[in-house]
């Protein structure tokens, strides 16, 4: 079990680029291995997750070529994926495993999803439930992974309106309804992150979206298309965060992707008072990106807007940075998607601001902070083995005067393969510990 052992540093200043967005490079390799045609893929994620869903294709018959970040997919058409002989381990990624769930309900062969320990404690029902509805036959134990899923079963159409805020429901249905004989109507309440819809557009399939309906037929074709993956404004948050509670920083990341289902981390730092900067804005791949300048900021704390969370429910950990060294008290509600994460976002990230002297109430559904100051040196904080906690506290030294050491660090690699060489580059002070 490898630990991050982060140092204080006096300022943070470069021109930084982020890795690929890990959302779109999912959504690359699962179209691109459907499509007909040669699909190239430019910026793609080297991290542990998106790797597990480029191997679950290659599993499956799918020839797909990676150099670095560029990847080479032969799509083998709508009906072309084979059987892939053993079950298929996602190891961490939550995000592979309930859009493949959905993606291989409607294939003609039996298949199997699994995960590490972590995954396996993730709840399933969420996608079971309307997959069944749609005449999938797909089982988990308690709800959870492994899932097991029967072939040859045909699908209908349903029109289904989402219980919770998740992108991973409706993108898994939206996959799922490309083989359903009719229209598939996914009804969301609140704004999710909208990149299967942008990238089906993208691969020539029509997808509509009106009166928060996300509609589209089945029995279509996709075409091959080339795709480059602006960096991820999820990874992003991390810097924008460290950069704001800096003493002294001027920081520019590039290229970053700026959707607008995925700018909460911006909108809500701005409430806070935070000093952030887009210029050269264009488009990439049917995503807008921007660069990012952010400098350091005195920083307010707020009630977020109940609008925003779901924009940004991946950033809240680091942003429970932001909001401890802000004046005043930041409350988060409306949030409880948090607790279902990787680990419970909440209360793991409530229990290492109390080892850092921060006062917290967790709610059921979010928390209240007291912005204050890191007061408890010689501190170690166990991460759960969650990516985002462990380099969220990572952050967090920006603002202390003492070392801090972050247990179980491993899962870094699985979004953000190249962090602690960024962080390092930029001013702050990491060593790994192994």
């Amino acid at each position: 079990m490898s630990s991050f052992l982060v140092s204080p540093c006096n300022s943070l200043s470069g021109v930084i680029a982020i890795p690929g967005d890990k959302s779109i490079s999912h959504r690359a390799i699962m179209l691109g291995s459907i499509a007909n045609g040669v699909t190239k893929v430019s910026g793609f994620l080297e991290g542990n997750d998106s790797l597990a869903t480029l191997k679950s294709f290659q599993q499956m018959g799918v020839d797909i070529e990676r150099l670095g970040s560029n990847v080479t997919i032969n799509g083998v058409g709508m009906h072309g994926l084979r059987a892939p002989g053993k079950p298929i381990d996602l190891g961490n990624s939550g995000t592979s495993m309930r859009l493949m769930a959905g993606l291989l309900s409607a294939q003609s062969f039996d298949s199997e999803l699994c995960g590490d320990e972590s995954l396996s404690k993730r709840p399933m029902d969420r996608i079971i439930e309307p997959l069944r509805q749609m005449g999938a036959k797909i089982e988990g134990h308690n709800s959870k992974p492994p899932l097991t899923i029967s072939g040859n079963q045909p699908l209908r159409p349903i029109t289904y309106e989402l219980p919770v805020a998740s992108a991973q429901i409706k993108s898994c249905l939206l996959l799922s309804g490309l083989y359903a004989e009719g229209e598939t109507c996914i009804v969301e309440n609140v704004t999710t992150r909208d990149h299967t819809e942008r990238m089906l557009r993208g691969f020539g399939y029509q997808v509509n979206c009106s009166d928060n309906c996300i509609t589209l037929d089945g029995g279509g074709e996709l075409k091959a298309c080339d795709i480059d993956i602006p960096s991820d404004i999820s990874s992003a948050a991390f810097f924008m965060v460290a950069a704001s509670i800096a003493r002294d920083a001027d920081l520019t990341l590039k290229a970053v992707n700026i959707n607008p289902t995925r700018t909460g981390i911006i909108e809500i730092l701005q409430l806070m008072g935070a000093n952030i900067t887009l210029s050269n804005e264009s488009e990439m791949a049917g995503e807008m990106i921007a660069d990012i300048q952010i400098r350091s900021a005195d920083l307010k704390g707020i009630r977020i807007p109940n609008e925003l969370v779901p924009l940004a429910i991946d950033e809240f950990p680091v942003l429970f940075i932001a909001a401890s060294c802000a004046d005043g008290e930041t409350l988060l509600t409306g949030a409880k998607e948090l607790r279902v994460k990787e680990s419970d976002r909440i209360q793991v990230m409530a229990d290492g601001l109390a080892v850092l002297g921060i006062k917290t109430e967790v709610l059921d559904d979010g928390i209240r902070i007291q912005g204050g100051q890191f007061t408890k040196p010689n501190t170690s904080i166990k991460s759960h083995h969650d990516h985002r906690i462990s380099m969220s506290f990572a952050v967090a030294s920006v603002a202390c005067n003492f070392d801090i050491k972050i247990e179980g660090v491993d899962n870094v690699k699985t979004s953000f393969p190249n962090f602690v060489e960024l962080a390092n580059r930029i001013g702050i002070n990491i060593n790994e510990l192994h």
